[in-house]
């Protein structure tokens, strides 16, 4: 299945790789050994732009007692540190991520209630630089679960992720394990959880979106 923030740019794709084909192919200066050259080219960033636009088909196991890992990566972070633009205070966070191979659809890691939601422009460092979860294009996104403790989880843009899109607002009832937004071309997704949470995952280890558990409340 093709995730549908993808339709635009793989006709886009498609057009100019096939065009370009084409031109190739009626070219009466490249040589053979150049056109084949050209069109393995034109094949595999078609093959590329496709696979990353991939929405594979999730299980999902709802657990009220369980934190579902929103985006497939690799755990990069588990530390205990202070959430400055809503809580204030220390959190446990764990940060995903997602290299250009991977899925890029988000999750919801809780069912629950948006209680806050905000969208900052920014800038495009590396996703495992440092500051990029604070000075990066990004989103905040924090759901208040059924047992009234409340999650935070941010979409960060990377040196190649220059679009962001989501599909929540604040007062959203949203389910654990259904989409909630779209990060293009490699980034990361940071999240924060109450000091008493405990992993499930560790540092390096790779997670999928929608069915990995990150942590217990």
């Amino acid at each position: 299945m093709i995730h549908r923030e993808g339709y635009t740019l793989i006709l886009a794709t498609l057009t100019l790789c096939g065009v370009g084909a084409w031109l190739v192919h009626r070219s009466t200066i490249i040589p053979s050994w150049a056109a084949w050259i050209a069109y393995i080219i034109f094949g595999v960033l078609t093959i590329l732009v496709v696979q990353f636009f991939r929405n594979p088909q999730r299980n999902t196991v709802p657990d009220p007692q369980r934190i579902i890992a929103p985006a497939d990566g690799q755990v990069v972070i588990i530390e205990k540190v202070r959430e400055p633009e809503y809580f204030g205070d220390e959190r446990l966070q764990i940060s995903i991520f997602m290299s250009p191979i991977n899925v890029h659809v988000n999750r919801n890691p809780v069912s629950g209630v948006v209680s806050y939601f905000r969208y900052h422009p920014g800038d495009y460092l590396v996703a495992w630089h440092p500051k990029s979860s604070t000075l990066n294009e990004r989103t905040t996104v924090v759901v208040r679960a059924h047992n009234g403790q409340e999650v935070l989880f941010r979409q960060i843009a990377g040196a190649l992720a220059r679009r962001i899109r989501w599909y929540v607002a604040e007062g959203d009832t949203v389910k654990q394990g259904d989409e909630f937004g779209f990060i293009k071309f490699g980034s990361r997704v940071d999240v924060y959880l109450p000091p008493g949470a405990q992993p499930l995952v560790r540092v390096g280890q790779k997670v999928s979106g929608g069915e990995t558990y990150l942590a217990s409340w």
